[in-house]
């Protein structure tokens, strides 16, 4: 997949395009059903699948102070939208000049001029241009009039539940992981640096890895059921997010502890998947107390995977109707 963060860089000014246009925060399962329409469209028109984003997130320029946190950065967004079989990802600079554009202005200098684009595909909830005037209608209408197809997409809902960015946001600030990892297809995760810590787990209590301070969005305050992944092999783990009030007021931490590692830690990133919620965060009278706690934390931990491991290998049944 070829990463365009100019329309300038475009250098198949021939070549048609099939296109989505969008945050794409998470690459839920929304967006991956929107993804995968894109490129059952391109391949028999010969056409580059082709997704357009921005960076950075449109209201983090129009409204900072009511900026989202972020499901994935850009990189991951990229390595996501990537395994979909995407031809190429355009990262459009979201800059005040662009969202002054009227939705006839997004169009031709988007979606005509540069990209080509035959078939454009959206959510029922797509807006673009000047204050968010245009959408599906709109959309319909200019392509009815420059020449290009329009595919809006349902909703999708799992379990009764809409598939959102928004709402992923509303379940990880619940801690409810689980829940939000049935949206996006896949476990929550956050990933980055490995950075050194206070060293009160390898004096007090067990030895864990911590990752660097983040903006990007977080699973509530409290203690998970994880897998932590180092240089492409993943460990069963127990994860807390908080502030270690046991051992005084510390900024917002994400320590792991890895289950069955050995040998010289060498690594510098990871990323942890955030699988289930044991308990709330809390303060203990002592060290040792806390140490107890988390030799418990780690019993439970051990038991979901063995859970986890039993329920992936019962056999499956099939049932054959009598004739």
């Amino acid at each position: 997949m070829r990463v365009i963060r100019s329309l300038r860089e475009i250098r198949e000014p021939f070549v048609p395009s099939v296109a989505t246009i969008g945050n794409f925060d998470g690459v839920h399962l929304g967006h991956q059903t929107l993804l995968r329409r894109v490129v059952e469209v391109a391949r028999p028109l010969r056409a580059l699948a082709t997704v357009i984003t921005f960076e950075p997130h449109p209201i983090k320029v129009l409204a900072p102070e009511h900026a989202p946190k972020l499901l994935t950065s850009l990189e991951r967004k990229a390595e996501l939208i990537q395994a979909m079989g995407i031809d190429r990802l355009v990262v459009l600079p979201f800059t005040r000049e662009l969202a002054r554009y009227s939705p006839m202005e997004f169009v031709r200098r988007v979606l005509i001029d540069p990209l080509r684009t035959v078939s454009v595909h959206v959510g029922p909830n797509f807006r673009f241009g000047h204050r968010q005037t245009g959408d599906t209608e709109i959309l319909e209408a200019l392509g009815q009039q420059e020449g290009f197809q329009v595919g809006v997409l349902p909703m999708l809902l799992v379990r009764r539940e809409r598939v959102s960015s928004t709402r992923i946001r509303e379940l990880l600030t619940e801690g409810q992981v689980s829940k939000a990892g049935r949206l996006l297809g896949r476990p929550f995760s956050s990933q980055g640096p490995i950075v050194a810590g206070l060293g009160v787990g390898h004096k007090h209590t067990v030895p864990t890895l911590n990752l660097a301070p983040t903006d990007e969005q977080l699973p509530k305050i409290g203690v998970y059921v994880t897998r932590t992944t180092l240089n492409g092999v993943r460990y069963d783990s127990v994860t807390n997010v908080g502030h270690k009030p046991t051992f005084g007021a510390h900024g917002l931490t994400v320590e792991t502890f890895l289950f069955d590692f050995q040998g010289e830690m060498v690594e510098r990133n990871m990323e942890i998947e955030f699988l289930y919620r044991l308990r709330d965060e809390m303060k203990f009278q002592n060290p040792a107390i806390l140490k107890v706690q988390i030799q418990e934390d780690a019993r439970r931990s051990l038991k979901f995977f063995r859970l986890l491991k039993k329920f992936a290998t019962r056999p499956q049944i099939s049932l054959i109707p009598k004739r």
